[in-house]
């Protein structure tokens, strides 16, 4: 088990964690929550009211920062087919303009939720097995689908660091040498990959 989600009798999966790898994925976590922003403040008008919130509008442009760019795409764009004239263009900006306005505060609230599900079960987990070094991490079926979405949100923040944008990028990074300063994040990236692939597995019927 340890590294690999496995399946439990019933639903869920579990996975063998070491303190380290605990201290590493809540780390991750929660710089991860630390992109994603805050929620809407508790006083700010329409707070705790589901249905303001329902209608409440986001922003109309794309993030600067490139990992958010990543996690909040727009969702009118397709760099394998390019708009044919600047109209197609300016129509497809406008597009994923209105889409977003009324899709990315939901957006960042799942993927806040998803992170702060794993910091949570992490800090179980954590003060469970205090002094001994790890402990075997089990999830219910909607924990293991917070934690699927959270390794796909990392991988994706640690792959637009690394400026990965296809499976060859991911191929080349295999052979870097120790002393190469990106082979930490490398071997994270890498890591987490095996997390994720595994937890879909026990996911599938």
């Amino acid at each position: 088990m340890p590294g690999t989600f496995e399946p439990l009798p019933g639903g869920g999966a579990a996975v063998a964690l070491d303190d380290v790898e605990i201290s590493i994925i809540r780390s991750l976590a929660v710089q991860l929550l630390e992109l994603i922003g805050p929620g809407p403040a508790e006083d700010a008008p329409g707070a705790g009211d589901p249905l303001a919130e329902l209608f409440a509008e986001g922003p109309s442009e794309p993030p600067s920062d490139p990992v958010l760019r990543r996690l909040f795409p727009d969702a009118y764009s397709d760099p394998a087919q390019p708009p044919a004239t600047e109209q197609e263009a300016d129509e497809r900006r406008a597009y994923s303009a209105e889409f977003r306005r009324f899709t990315e505060n939901d957006l960042r609230a799942g993927k806040r939720e998803n992170a702060l599900a794993v910091i949570r079960s992490l800090n179980a987990l954590a003060a469970a097995s205090a002094g001994e070094g790890g402990a075997v991490l089990k999830l219910s079926p909607q924990e293991s689908r917070h934690w699927l979405g959270t390794l796909n949100d990392l991988r994706l923040a640690i792959g637009s660091r690394l400026e990965i944008t296809d499976e060859d990028d991911t191929d080349g990074l295999y052979g870097l040498p120790d002393e190469d300063p990106r082979k930490p994040m490398v071997m994270a990236y890498l890591w987490l990959g095996g997390l994720q692939e595994t937890l879909v597995s026990t996911l599938m019927p």
